[in-house]
């Protein structure tokens, strides 16, 4: 069993029930695999959006939306 990136994936394997050992090593791998670079994306602080903005936006298009019907 392999632990592969999201980029290194060209197809997805059919879905099945794995073993407890299976999944064991499912756990093992992926802690293994993940790095202090992965980590540090979840120490930085996110600047966000601003929500005003968003629904200002959702908005205008809810009315787009509801001048073509």
């Amino acid at each position: 069993m392999q632990v592969r990136k999201l980029g290194e994936i060209t197809h997805v394997p059919e879905l099945r029930e794995l073993t407890p050992e299976e999944q064991a090593e499912v756990y093992r791998l992926a802690k293994a695999a993940f790095t202090a670079d992965d980590l540090q994306r979840f120490t930085e602080l996110d600047e966000g959006f601003d929500m005003g903005d968003l629904l200002t936006s959702l908005e205008e298009k809810q009315k787009a939306y509801e001048a073509k019907s």
